[in-house]
């Protein structure tokens, strides 16, 4: 690991942090009027795949696609737009948090629907291809995706075309307020389930940066090579309720000392701390990094609080089914 990878890990996660973090911060201004299901805690996975995917790979995701955006090289101001529902927006607002896209550099869309992307990053596996390139498909997805039936139907012809897919499972134990034991049988875990179907698979720690980056770089060579599709199933651990910017654990159905332990073991400090002592990193360049962050940052927030609303007359474009525009405008 030298210095410029550890620059680029760290820049990465706090600049998810600090977004993320900002709009807990500042969601109760009502001014974001649309669900937010945040990834604080998360940072690692989208980081680490990040620094490895190219613009023309592509990459799709679910609900919580803040990080997966902006690792995959989206743009903030247009992303904070959209969340606000401005026509800056990277969905020209009509979306809001759970249906980004920046096709410029490869991220074709989330969708709030679990498990919506997964035939959707298949099927852009399969055009890549027929264009005969070795660009690959990322499908970013969360444990619950396991439990939708077009997941399988979705792998299973990944594998029977050989296609250039990447699922990566970021596996945070939780379905809302529901454990995954509740939810699967877990005596075999995911990934073990999955490379039954003859994918290759791998299981990694998802709070490492660098323990993600080396999985993911492996599993991309596999793919890229025209071996077919690969699996990656990362445990991680949302901080925040599951959609909102609060924390729950007063609720209690996250015992006590399991918040306590991945808390302990978030990704940021966990990989500044290593960098740190291996001389990758000082702390004097992470405070300048941050500092950095923290006005990009603050420079979207005012990007898309000083954007204009779109035209009422926007409603009816870019629709499927007509609308009545007299009873719009």
């Amino acid at each position: 690991m030298n210095s410029e990878i550890s620059t680029e890990f760290s820049t990465s996660m706090r600049l998810i942090r600090s977004v993320e973090e900002t709009i807990a911060e500042r969601y109760s201004e009502q001014k974001m009027r649309c669900p937010t299901h945040l990834s604080t805690g998360q940072e690692a996975v989208s980081a680490g795949l990040g620094a490895l995917l190219r613009h023309s790979d592509l990459a799709v995701s679910g609900h919580r696609a803040h990080a997966h955006y902006l690792a995959k090289g989206g743009d903030l101001n247009a992303m904070i737009a959209e969340i606000y529902g401005k026509i800056t927006g990277c969905s020209r607002g009509k979306g809001g948090s759970m249906h980004l896209i920046d096709e410029s550099v490869g991220f074709v869309g989330s969708t709030a629907i679990v498990g919506g992307t997964v035939p959707v990053g298949v099927g852009l596996g399969y055009s890549l291809m027929m264009g005969e390139t070795d660009d690959i498909a990322c499908i970013f997805m969360g444990d619950a995706v396991v439990e939708t039936g077009v997941f399988w139907e979705s792998l299973n012809f990944a594998v029977l075309k050989k296609l250039p897919v990447l699922f990566i499972c970021e596996n945070n134990n939780y379905s809302v307020y529901t454990p995954i034991e509740a939810r699967q049988q877990t005596t075999v875990p995911i990934h073990q389930r999955i490379s039954g179907l003859g994918v290759k698979t791998i299981h990694g720690d998802g709070n490492d940066v660098v323990a993600v980056h080396d999985a993911a770089k492996e599993a991309i060579g596999h793919v890229r090579a025209g071996k077919g599709p690969a699996f990656l199933e990362f445990d991680t651990y949302r901080w925040r309720e599951h959609c909102g910017p609060n924390f729950d654990d007063d609720l209690g159905y996250r015992p006590e000392e399991d918040v306590a332990k991945w808390r302990e073991a978030e990704p940021i400090a966990r990989f500044e701390n290593r960098a740190i002592r291996e001389g990758t990193l000082t702390q004097s360049e992470i405070d300048v990094v941050q500092a950095a962050i923290t006005t990009k940052v603050e420079a979207a927030f005012e990007f898309a609080d000083t954007s204009p609303f779109p035209p009422k007359i926007d409603a009816t474009r870019h629709v499927l089914a007509p609308v009545m525009k007299e009873t719009l405008l």
